[in-house]
């Protein structure tokens, strides 16, 4: 299925007149995938992760958000695939739009996959994730190491039942614990905090 059709959710809940949100142009990829990690103050607080995966970006939403201390296993409940260009948005998305709130990036960078069979051999990434088992390298501003998505309820398809856990996997990573506060995590991109973008009003 190619990034336009795999687009048809994210565009048919977004009124792009009124939201500062791209609509997505197949922008080309780099030669590493990339990754974000975005808090957004929605009806529920909760942080967004997405992985590259061809030309759209998988998302999850995960309501503690990424940890990463190898002993918490967060939700990642899936979400629309989103556009390559989803990485940059950092604003406010407008009252009764879908998704309405602040949202600011609060990590971001490049992952390398790193999932095999049984018998030791690299697995495309797509092809583990519709397994439901995929494992990868973040190496983000403040998120480094490996990682697991786990599929543990649900199948694959528009099953809405489907929920993941994402886990940092081996050793803790350096510099503390678990996750910031997300009232107070700054943004990578601007330093500013979810308050500051939200009185910004549509920001970027």
């Amino acid at each position: 299925m190619g990034g336009s059709d795999r687009l048809r959710e994210y565009r048919g809940k977004r009124d792009f007149e009124r939201t500062g949100e791209p609509r997505g142009s197949g922008a080309s990829s780099g030669a590493e995938p990339r990754f974000v990690v975005q808090i957004h103050d929605a009806s529920t607080l909760h942080f967004d992760f997405r992985l590259q995966v061809g030309d759209v970006l998988r998302s999850w939403s995960v309501p503690k958000g990424p940890s990463t201390d190898p002993v918490d296993r967060r939700l990642a409940v899936p979400t629309e695939d989103h556009p390559l260009e989803y990485e940059d948005f950092e604003g406010v998305i407008p009252p009764g739009e879908y998704g309405g709130g602040a949202v600011i990036v609060w990590d971001r960078g490049t992952y390398r996959p790193t999932s095999h069979d049984r018998r030791g051999r690299p697995v495309p990434f797509a092809e583990a994730l519709d397994r439901g088992h995929a494992t990868f390298r973040l190496n983000g501003a403040k998120l480094h190491g490996e990682y697991a998505l786990t599929r543990f309820r649900g199948g694959k398809g528009n099953d809405k039942d489907e929920a993941w856990l994402l886990v940092r996997t081996g050793h803790a990573g350096p510099g503390g614990h678990g996750t910031p506060d997300p009232r107070r995590a700054r943004s990578v991109c601007s330093g500013r905090t979810l308050a500051q973008v939200a009185a910004g009003g549509r920001g970027r």
